[in-house]
């Protein structure tokens, strides 16, 4: 592995500190504005007749077009949900690609409705930026991969490494903060986009890819010889995923909020795409019933149809059922519920009541 300087790393990790503390000062005072415009999103949405929901730029599992253009994938099963709930038509969404960089000048201008695009829920985005995270759709954690023949086993022997990394993202901090705490040192390769970084770090340009684990995983199974390339077992950070909304819209927040609690809720309770239009006709347990909108007012309560969260299931059906078939054990991105099993199986999915 290449050598780096370490007085040039250490004038690297201030650039992306100060680097950070501008960007986040600029979108404050963005945020600030749009959080007063926001105000009428659900009316928007619903004028318009179209869902505009901010997604990556491709990380397949997550959010990914096909060959005939059409986005798939675990975050964008949650922006169809909402719209089948607030409009009725899952495929009424406009999908806009956004990076690192661009995600969020993209949501506090109003660009896009609603951001699901596999993004970490942090005290300054929350606070400073002015955004409101609805919930966490996945809890995940930064990693690293690398070629197996690099004959490493542990991130602690990536000293003199080069790494890619995307820009705008806290894998730049966490990354900056765990090699200063192990005293090791790294050569950044900075990217914009997860192509990108595949890109580069398949031409050998890096010896090293960090991101979220399952962005590695998602990955790796695009690779054509996925097993020639070894996540290490390190998970150097705390990185709770989830969609997120503009300060200062209430209304909104809680549609987008309360339909990602609908998928969990859902699985909880045993209400599926099979057996989904059975339980419509009414069952003994109070609380699939008020889901389902078959007994209280939940709907009139958001805004919406009482249905409106039947709509949001019958799309991809619950959060167990869209993570199986987006990103679980039997597709190629084999992702193990782990900390994403409901709160009842050892996990920290967990949803408030629907009463």
């Amino acid at each position: 592995m290449r050598r780096s300087n370490r007085q040039n790393m250490a004038v690297y990790q201030e650039e992306v500190r100060m680097k950070k503390s501008v960007f986040l000062g600029a979108l404050s005072v963005a945020g600030v504005a749009a959080g007063v415009a926001a105000a009428g999103t659900l009316d928007d949405v619903k004028a318009r007749g179209t869902l505009n929901c901010g997604v990556t730029t491709g990380l397949v599992g997550f959010a990914a077009p096909d060959a005939n253009g059409e986005w798939n994938g675990f975050d964008v099963a949650v922006c169809r949900a909402v719209a089948a709930a607030v409009l009725g038509d899952p495929t009424a969404v406009e999908f806009v690609p956004t990076t690192g960089k661009t995600r969020f000048t993209a949501l506090a201008s109003g660009e896009i409705d609603m951001l699901a695009r596999n993004t970490t829920w942090t005290f300054s985005r929350d606070v400073d930026l002015k955004f409101t995270f609805v919930g966490v759709n996945y809890y995940d954690g930064q990693g690293f991969m690398v070629p197996k023949e690099l004959g490493v086993s542990s991130a602690t022997e990536l000293d003199g490494a080069t790494v890619c990394i995307q820009t705008g993202t806290t894998t730049e901090l966490n990354l900056a903060d765990y090699f200063r705490a192990n005293n090791i040192s790294y050569e950044p390769v900075p990217i914009e986009t997860n192509a990108e970084a595949q890109q580069q770090y398949l031409a050998g340009a890096c010896d090293v890819f960090t991101t979220d684990a399952s962005g590695l995983a998602a990955t790796r199974a695009t690779f054509e010889a996925p097993g020639d390339h070894v996540l290490l077992p390190e998970i150097i950070s705390k990185e709770p995923l989830g969609p997120l909304v503009r300060h200062g819209d209430n209304e909104w927040g809680d549609v987008v909020r309360w339909t990602l609690n609908a998928l969990i809720t859902a699985e909880e309770l045993g209400v599926t795409s099979a057996n989904i239009g059975e339980m419509a006709s009414g069952t003994n347990n109070p609380e699939i019933n008020r889901l389902l909108g078959t007994e209280g007012t939940l709907g009139e309560m958001l805004g919406l149809d009482a249905d409106w969260a039947m709509k949001a299931l019958s799309v991809s059906g619950n959060y167990g059922e869209i993570f199986e078939a987006t990103i679980g054990e039997s597709t190629p991105i084999g992702l193990a519920r782990g900390l994403n099993a409901q709160w009842t199986e050892g996990g920290l999915l967990y949803s408030p009541p629907f009463r």
